[in-house]
């Protein structure tokens, strides 16, 4: 982890970060520190390291489900918009997690994506794909 955060500071964020002149949040601000809390938590965790984890195979396999979704809910959003994906995303991933309560389903599905879009298009000044 440490190795990825470095990796994402000196490397990744740079390279596909584009600069701006508009807004008042520089659009690498929020990556870099992600990036810093991942590398000071890969050296904690080096530096004393919690136990044995047993391999699990069911958790593992969700976990892949969860990461092919996200990846797929990615290309759709750059392939058709945020706004028009995002909140079937959000159902999907509540709807497989076991959320079942319409009003938590219908505040994830409308509440959240909208929440997103106001931060980052209107309080950000950033554009959405």
């Amino acid at each position: 982890m440490a190795v990825l955060g470095l990796l994402l500071f000196f490397v990744i964020i740079p390279y596909d970060t584009e600069v701006v002149d508009y807004g008042w949040v520089r659009p690498q601000t929020v990556p870099n520190a992600m990036a810093w809390l991942l590398t000071i938590a890969g050296i904690i965790l080096v530096l004393r390291p919690h136990g044995d984890v047993p391999f699990d195979l069911r958790r593992s396999l969700r976990a892949g489900l969860f990461l092919a979704i996200l990846g797929t809910g990615l290309y759709l959003i750059g392939r058709f918009g945020f706004v028009a994906v995002a909140p079937g995303l959000a159902l999907l991933i509540m709807i497989l997690i076991g959320e079942r309560r319409p009003f938590w389903l219908g505040l994830g599905t409308a509440g959240l994506p909208s929440l997103i879009w106001f931060v980052v298009t209107i309080l950000l000044e950033r554009p959405l794909p």
